[in-house]
């Protein structure tokens, strides 16, 4: 996370992203509002090209730049998630800080949240020397 993150309150609706962007001065196009949107109703981590195959689908007419300059603007200003992957970037709308397990099986991600124990951070702050702020944590695996 970001240091300037820290203080800002997590975004947790449409509606909030929406208000995000525009205490930030950015311009909420119609294409910036069909690729939130469409975060918002799948809440699951998507690529580019999906996110824009299906705003095409649902006739909601976006050029391959435009879904690509939305993500990166809306990422780069902590509005939505950008996971790097291997075989590239997926996009979610949860936007706070979170981990994840990584379904093997499906090649889905799923946010999910979790809490070290206090006893553990400060043990890891120990053996490191640094004061822990703030983490992620990946998990791996198949479905049972």
């Amino acid at each position: 996370m970001k240091q300037s993150e820290a203080n800002i309150k997590p975004i947790t609706s449409f509606d909030q992203a929406i208000a995000r962007c525009q205490e930030l001065g950015m311009r909420v196009s119609r294409q910036r509002r069909y690729v939130l949107e469409l975060l918002w109703e799948k809440q699951e981590h998507l690529s580019a090209r999906a996110i824009y195959d299906l705003l095409n689908q649902e006739g909601k007419e976006i050029g391959h730049t435009s879904v690509y300059q939305n993500l990166e603007a809306l990422s780069g200003q902590g509005i939505i998630e950008c996971v790097e992957k291997s075989d590239g970037r997926l996009y979610g709308n949860i936007s706070y800080s979170h981990s994840h397990v990584n379904c093997l099986d499906s090649d889905k991600i799923i946010d999910v949240n979790v809490t070290l124990p206090e006893d553990l951070l400060k043990k890891i702050e120990e053996q490191t020397g640094v004061s822990i702020t703030d983490y992620r944590i990946d998990f791996f695996g198949y479905k049972q």
